[in-house]
């Protein structure tokens, strides 16, 4: 068998192995239908069936989203993004193929304006850049309990939509899915050398509201035993960002406080009873359009691997809605 230059699956047809390269983007979807990038003629595989999706750490992560039949990872039905590894079987309905991935390494290329030469950069460069960004943290409310109270296939098919529909909002609303964590999605917006621009602050403001409305709609889709919920974590900070993507679709990636204390906000809104919870700095981004500490109240929470106490605005979504209702139309 010839060898195949970086990841790749491999599809077992009548007339021989068929290699699918997994290079040259960061993101594969599988399914029937002809605008799938692997297209699979089984029947028993859904138009849209499952996604791989490469990371910034160079693993890569099998997505179901919402198949019928469900996918499998070495015969286990998977319900949330679960990571690959070399030689895993993946079956899709009747059809199998096989991850191979001989080294995880990821491609790395310059952030624009770089001038350095992209052959000195190595995998341990990837994160070398210091720049204002945005984190948003999304978790599934009470998701343990759901799942034992809902059968196996209703399951994987409700948070197969779920991450589907999130990716889609989020990317609609000028960023992507950074991390899947268990149940929850991790998003990053790149602000410019300016600072947070209106418009990107109203943009995140509307995905986390958007996400919020298609989540707590979903018991109507399927058979639910109560409504689904989120919470969110939103904060504005420094952090060191770096670019893993390839050609013409950047893939930006970022580590710091800001994103750890994201993670944290998001935790806090259960001990808090609330939906969503910023950091000052998003907040005060927020105030110059108008928010008010009467939709965000001021808190101050203990938060894991911190000393003292910090500093949060949180509220409902529906504090949230009256933002976005109060704001101009564009």
């Amino acid at each position: 068998m010839t060898t195949q230059p970086g990841p790749y699956l491999v599809l077992q047809t009548e007339s021989g192995k068929r290699h699918l390269s997994l290079l040259g983007s960061n993101c594969w979807t599988v399914g029937r239908s002809d605008d799938n990038n692997f297209v699979l003629s089984d029947r028993w595989i859904s138009r849209n069936h499952a996604m791989l999706q490469c990371m910034d750490t160079g693993e890569y992560y099998l997505i179901d989203l919402g198949s019928r039949n469900g996918s499998f990872v070495n015969g286990r039905r998977v319900s949330v993004p679960v990571t690959l590894k070399n030689g895993d079987a993946l079956t899709f309905g009747q059809t199998e193929l096989r991850f191979y991935c001989p080294v995880a390494v990821p491609s790395v290329h310059p952030i624009d304006g770089d001038t350095a030469d992209s052959q000195d950069f190595t995998a341990t460069a990837t994160l070398h850049v210091r720049r204002l960004i945005s984190v948003m943290v999304v978790d599934i409310r009470d998701f343990t309990v759901m799942t034992r109270r809902i059968d196996e296939k209703v399951l994987s098919e409700v948070i197969g939509t779920w991450f589907r529909c999130a990716g889609d909002i989020i990317s609609q609303h000028g960023s992507w899915v950074d991390k899947y964590i268990g149940d929850a999605v991790m998003a990053v917006w790149i602000h410019g050398t300016q600072g947070v621009s209106a418009q990107e602050m109203l943009e995140i403001s509307q995905a986390v509201s958007a996400l919020h409305a298609m989540t707590s709609k979903l018991h109507l889709q399927y058979p639910l035993p109560f409504p689904l919920r989120i919470g969110a974590g939103l904060n504005t900070g420094y952090a060191m960002v770096g670019n893993t993507g390839t050609g013409n679709r950047p893939d930006y990636t970022a580590l710091g406080d800001t994103v750890n204390a994201a993670f944290r906000f998001e935790s806090s809104t259960k001990q808090l009873g609330l939906d969503i919870a910023l950091g000052d700095t998003t907040y005060q981004c927020l105030r110059e359009l108008g928010a008010t500490d009467e939709l965000f109240k001021r808190y101050t929470v203990t938060m894991k691997g911190y000393e003292t106490p910090i500093l949060t605005h949180a509220g409902t979504f529906s504090d949230l809605n009256r933002f976005l209702q109060q704001q101009p139309p564009v």
